[in-house]
């Protein structure tokens, strides 16, 4: 195994002096690529020093313990400091496994994020609010920061869709397993009879992506300017501010309406278009690559259920994991980690399945 390692620590090396270098300081672009993988490979360099540490403790003990003709209360020590050494080996092991496992290179990014209801009407709607409170209380827990691009409000106080993006480290890393179809179980408060209702909710998580990721040809846009129809005073409905943009290829239709200005609601769609546009090629190229096997925590497919929120039983289930917890009133206040956590420790454990029974 620390053959196999020993590039790794090579190449780390390898960075950690160019980074000292006055010619790499002087290239500011040079150098934060640099630094970047420098810093993306320093939690894995430490476990492998760590690794190769215990390896050659492990192989002493042992050696000790071959030799023969110890004292005893020695032997014990040795016997003793031999099985700390296999535990610690063996978990180490697995950690680095755990660290090679290929990155995804939208981890990074910030997020883009679509809530839209689906059946149960203006219930649906309500939940569609709810969501979008949980996830930016979510996001205020994490220190990242949550700019709404697009929004239709019913009467009620819920949305029929709203769409949000989420800028912070880590954002997508830990958003990302949220697509799918949300379903929520409760009396509504127009329900005379107390009968529960089952509405749904789909959610869209999509990586923010820049001009570079996706070229879009200007002649394949339809631009539409009208005015805009939800609150803002007297702004509304007197210039044409609102923008609707359709991807005549795709017959993607992005509307943003929020600002003020015709730019900034221009720039808001445009920046929703080229996510949903990258999101539908990487969805395309996963599904070459990964034809034959379907991920444990779910496709990320928009139409599968994914999550069920039980209000009269005050329980959240997670369907791709089997994963119950029955505080739903804290989860929908922003504590989501340890379903996102048993989240990600399944998709790690389907990769480490796949990469063993190729």
């Amino acid at each position: 195994m620390l053959e196999k390692l020993l590039p790794i620590e090579q190449r780390y090396e390898e960075i950690s002096l160019r980074l000292t270098d006055p010619a790499t300081l002087s290239d500011n672009e040079q150098y934060r690529t640099l630094m970047k993988e420098y810093s993306s490979l320093t939690p894995l360099v430490e476990k492998i020093r760590e690794f190769r540490q215990v390896s050659a403790d492990l192989e002493e003990a042992a050696s000790l313990l071959e030799g023969g003709g110890l004292e005893p209360d020695f032997r014990e020590l040795i016997q003793q400091e031999w099985t700390e050494a296999k535990d610690r080996h063996q978990a180490l092991t697995q950690e680095i496994r755990l660290l090679l496992i290929p990155r995804d290179p939208n981890d990074d990014r910030n997020v883009i994020m679509e809530i839209r209801g689906g059946a149960g009407g203006e219930e649906a709607a309500l939940f569609v609010g709810s969501l979008f409170r949980m996830y930016t209380m979510y996001a205020e827990s994490h220190r990242w920061t949550v700019e709404v691009l697009s929004q239709n409000p019913t009467e009620l106080g819920g949305f029929k869709e709203i769409c949000f993006s989420v800028n912070g480290d880590g954002a997508y890393s830990r958003l990302k397993f949220e697509s799918g179809v949300h379903r929520v179980q409760r009396v509504p408060e127009t329900e005379t009879q107390g009968r529960i209702h089952t509405s749904t909710v789909t959610v869209a998580v999509l990586p923010e992506v820049d001009e570079v990721a996706v070229e879009i040809n200007p002649a394949d846009l339809k631009i539409d300017t009208f005015r805009s129809s939800g609150a803002g005073g007297q702004h509304v409905n007197k210039t044409e501010s609102a923008i609707r943009i359709t991807h005549l290829p795709t017959g993607m239709v992005v509307e943003c309406q929020d600002e003020r200005s015709q730019i900034k609601n221009r720039d808001k769609a445009m920046k929703v278009l080229r996510s949903r546009l990258y999101d539908q090629m990487a969805a395309a190229q996963n599904a070459a690559i990964a034809a034959d096997r379907k991920s444990q925590v779910g496709t990320g497919d928009r139409s599968e259920r994914i999550r069920t929120y039980n209000f009269p039983q005050g329980r959240v289930s997670d369907h791709r994991i089997g994963l119950t917890i029955y505080r739903l009133d804290s989860f929908l206040n922003g504590d989501m980690d340890e379903i996102i956590d048993a989240l990600i420790t399944a998709h790690q454990a389907e990769i480490l399945a796949a990469q063993e029974n190729p």
